[in-house]
C-alpha cells in the first residue's frame, strides 16, 4: 500500500464550501481519475482519506492537508495533476508527496492566516493590534454544542501585527480603507480561530469592522518557538526521499567484482 500526501487550496467563492462539501467533491475526483483507493472494510467501505485540519467554512485557505491509501503505486506529481484537473476551480491541489514519516497531523501545530478588513483605516488596526499584544489576558466567549464558553485567545496568538500594502489593484480593489492583519496562531484546545481573534480586539480596542473580515490560511505547519516561523509539513517526507544513484556511480558497482 502506498500514501500520498497533498496540499490543496480553498479559494474564491469556494471557500464557502463545507468540509463535507469538499469530501464529496474530493471523492467523485478520485473516481474521475481512476485512482487506485485502497478501501475500509466492513459493511459500508469507504475510500480511505485522512483530512487533518480542515479551515472553517467561509474561510480560504492556501493550506490543507489530507492523506490518501493506495493499492497500487503511482507518481505523486501525475496524481496531483489528475486529480487537480477532476476538481473545481477554486479547490487546487498544489503538492503531492510519498508519504515516508509518521504523523502529518502531528506536525500542524500552528496556522498563519491573513484577515482582510474592509472599511477598517490601517492607523486603527495598528492601534487595536498594538492593545492585543500588550494584554496579558484576553477572554471572549464562544458558544459551542455545550453552551458557551470562555477562554483566553492572547495565549494562543503566537505573533500579529497590522501589514502595510503596495498599492496595487489587487491589494485595494476599491477606494475604501482596507487594514490587513497577519497572525499566527498556535493549535490548541479549545481551538482559537480568526474570528476568536477578532473578538478579543473588539474586546480590547473596540475594533469592529464595518463587514465581515476577508479570512485566508496562508500556511500551516510545525510551529518553530525560536524563529517563529510556521515550517512546511511535507518537508520531512522530501527529505526521506531515497536519492537516486548517480550514473557514474551505478556503473562502476555494476562492475565491481563480487
Amino acid at each position: 500500500m502506498q500514501r500520498i500526501r497533498l496540499r490543496y487550496t480553498k479559494r474564491g467563492r469556494l471557500r464557502f464550501t463545507s468540509h463535507r462539501d469538499f469530501q464529496r467533491a474530493f471523492e467523485r475526483a478520485l473516481r474521475r481519475a481512476e485512482v487506485p483507493m485502497a478501501y475500509s472494510a466492513g459493511f459500508t467501505p469507504h475510500p480511505k482519506v485522512s483530512y487533518a485540519n480542515a479551515a472553517p467554512t467561509g474561510t480560504g485557505s492556501e493550506a490543507e492537508y489530507l492523506e490518501i491509501a493506495l493499492t497500487e503505486a503511482r507518481d505523486p506529481e501525475r496524481l496531483r495533476l489528475l486529480l487537480d484537473e477532476s476538481l473545481p476551480a477554486g479547490l487546487d491541489v498544489v503538492d503531492a508527496v510519498e508519504a515516508r514519516t509518521s504523523g502529518l497531523a502531528d506536525r500542524l501545530t500552528a496556522s498563519v492566516w491573513e484577515l482582510r478588513l474592509a472599511g477598517v483605516e490601517p492607523a486603527e488596526a495598528e492601534a487595536a493590534v498594538a492593545a492585543f499584544n500588550a494584554a496579558p489576558a484576553v477572554e471572549v466567549q464562544r458558544r459551542t454544542k455545550n453552551g458557551v464558553r470562555t477562554f483566553d485567545t492572547r495565549s494562543a496568538v503566537a505573533h500579529l501585527e497590522s501589514v502595510t500594502t503596495h498599492g496595487s489593484p489587487a491589494d485595494r480593489p476599491s477606494d475604501r480603507p482596507c487594514a490587513i492583519l497577519r497572525l499566527v496562531v498556535r493549535h490548541v484546545t479549545p481551538a482559537v480561530r480568526p474570528d476568536d481573534v477578532l473578538s478579543g480586539l473588539r474586546a480590547v480596542a473596540d475594533l469592529a469592522p464595518p463587514v465581515p473580515a476577508a479570512v485566508t490560511r496562508l500556511a500551516q505547519g510545525l510551529f518553530d518557538e525560536e524563529t517563529g516561523a510556521v515550517t512546511d509539513p511535507l518537508a520531512p517526507d522530501r527529505e526521506a526521499e531515497a536519492p537516486e544513484p548517480h550514473p557514474a556511480a551505478a556503473s562502476a558497482a555494476a562492475k565491481a567484482p563480487a
